[in-house]
């Protein structure tokens, strides 16, 4: 299994390092965040069980990292994480399932090409 406390402190020491060298985009990111928190409709634990789930959309091993322990600090339950990433599931199902649909076409518009040519 991932040590995700030592994954957490590389991360931070990182984004660190990549503040220093691109120290704007680094407080873009954090006035990104800041915005996204500031109209207090969603509760901290909400906000970051949301963003587990993205985070496992995006396949992000950092995002996964920080939220994940964020969710925990804020009071989410394994069984809200548990819910949480099965709407997670659920969603990338479901956009597998639409984009299906476009490989469908993209296979019909090929074979009209060919049969075109």
């Amino acid at each position: 299994m991932h040590d995700w406390t030592q994954y957490r402190k590389q991360l931070a020491t990182g984004v660190s390092g990549f503040g220093k060298l691109s120290p704007d985009t680094i407080k873009g990111y954090v006035a990104l965040v800041g915005a996204a928190q500031k109209t207090g409709h969603l509760d901290d634990k909400t906000r970051e069980l949301i963003a587990m789930a993205v985070a496992i959309s995006l396949r992000c091993d950092g995002c996964i990292a920080v939220h994940t322990a964020s969710a925990h600090k804020f009071g989410a339950t394994k069984e809200e994480i548990a819910e949480a990433l099965g709407v997670a599931v659920a969603i990338n199902a479901g956009a597998a399932m639409v984009y299906s649909t476009r490989a469908l076409d993209a296979f019909d518009t090929t074979g009209e090409e060919q049969a075109n040519a």
